[in-house]
């Protein structure tokens, strides 16, 4: 199979790639929810097991490790059985383990049987993850524009649904198990149905596409994934870092209430998701490289402006911030699937390379911390900021790359 073959005809059925659009974005907002729905109930299971921050860690660590031993395959997976099975095998996956968890919780089950259920939470969210991208990808190109910051402004949009609905039943004093047994079991009645109106990929269910005459090339060898896998790891870092430290940053540096550390961190998901969703216009009429360096000089400046300006001044920072981390992500995954016959495999490389952000983030910001303090430890995501600028190139459409050669 030639690598410039032509997707089907559906792809030209704007009709379809509408409901298609929906039905993504409403699954991206459920896997959001279903994170959000365990993080919403960390304090509580904190408290009900009586852990150490140290012993807390092991637990967040165990979804960690799950998805980056999801991601690697997810793309080969996906690429084999489609986007839509490789969801529900995903959701099968992570939202039994949820359940799993919740009951471990309520028993008052020892650490390592904890870990279990929350490893298998991380496995299936990865390769949910990635297959709804990819998805993502296939409607983009159905549709001809830039929609992908949309389904991620969906995932924000669930983590907010997710964790307010879990402010409320833990103030209702609900069961952790129940709460998150209900929640997850809702989860899958709602996906099940969205995934039928998926488009599938042109190749879907082939053999890995290579070139005519050649052998695939691995994707973790394609200079351009990986320095599109850098860019996205950066522009997780960025926003991870605002997700795990902003509210210790504000009430510790600049010794605000916890209260007003909370509504600096809702500031910024806020404005992160309002870039989102105004930024696929932008990407359609100025394209990506140019977006993508605003975007992250963006994020520089609203990070300087939270170390260096007094707490009014920062607290427009962490809204400059939040627009600033908006878009890297999403339109990395855009870039990475650019070739169809290559979007799984590709897409499954930058989504492990990115989500390593999430484990070098946390111990480096809190590293930096114990020695500079968590506000001036924050400047580090101006420096990956600064790198990301410097890749931003590799994210340019492989189309117009083809039309100068």
């Amino acid at each position: 199979m030639s690598l410039s073959a032509e997707p089907a005809d559906w792809t030209r059925d704007v009709g379809r790639g509408r409901a298609a659009r929906t039905a993504t974005l409403l699954v991206f907002g459920v896997n959001g929810f279903a994170f959000a729905t365990w993080m919403a109930r960390v304090p509580d299971v904190k408290d009900l097991l009586d852990l150490t921050p140290g012993q807390l860690s092991l637990l967040l660590l165990a979804i960690s490790v799950g998805s980056l031993c999801g991601l690697p395959v997810a793309g080969r997976i996906a690429h084999r059985i489609g986007a839509a099975n490789t969801v529900l095998l995903g959701m099968g996956v992570s939202l039994p383990g949820l359940i799993g968890a919740g009951i471990a919780v309520e028993a008052h089950a020892p650490i390592p049987v904890l870990m279990v259920p929350l490893f298998l939470v991380g496995l299936g969210i990865g390769g949910w993850d990635v297959a709804q991208n990819l998805e993502g990808s296939i409607v983009e190109q159905a549709l001809g524009r830039s929609v992908m910051p949309w389904f991620h402004a969906g995932f924000s949009g669930g983590t907010v649904v997710g964790a307010l609905v879990g402010a409320l039943l833990t103030w209702l004093a609900v069961p952790v198990g129940v709460h998150i047994g209900v929640a997850a079991a809702a989860g899958m009645v709602a996906v099940v149905p969205l995934t039928r109106r998926f488009l599938p990929a042109y190749d879907e269910g082939a053999t890995e596409a290579v070139p005519t005459g050649g052998k695939a090339r691995s994707p973790w060898l394609e200079p351009r994934t990986l320095l599109i896998g850098l860019m996205v790891l950066a522009a997780a870092f960025t926003e991870g870092v605002a997700n795990d430290w902003m509210a210790v940053a504000f009430v510790d540096g600049h010794e605000t209430s916890n209260a007003l550390g909370v509504v600096a961190l809702a500031v910024f998901l806020s404005f992160m998701t309002a870039g989102r969703i105004v930024g696929t216009g932008l990407l359609d009429r100025f394209g990506r490289i140019a977006v993508l360096r605003v975007m992250f000089a963006t994020a520089i400046v609203g990070c300087a402006l939270v170390v260096f300006g007094p707490p009014w001044l920062a607290f427009i920072g962490v809204a400059v911030w939040g627009v600033g981390a908006s878009l890297g992500f999403p339109v990395g995954m855009s870039a990475a699937a650019d070739d169809p016959a290559r979007a799984a495999v590709r897409l499954s490389v930058v989504s492990t390379i990115g989500y390593g952000a999430f484990l070098i983030g946390p111990p480096l910001i809190g590293f930096l911390g114990d020695r500079v303090g968590v506000l001036d430890a924050l400047l580090a995501v101006g420096v990956v900021s600064l790198v990301a600028i410097l890749v931003v190139p590799a994210a340019r459409p492989l189309e117009a790359e083809r039309a100068e050669a």
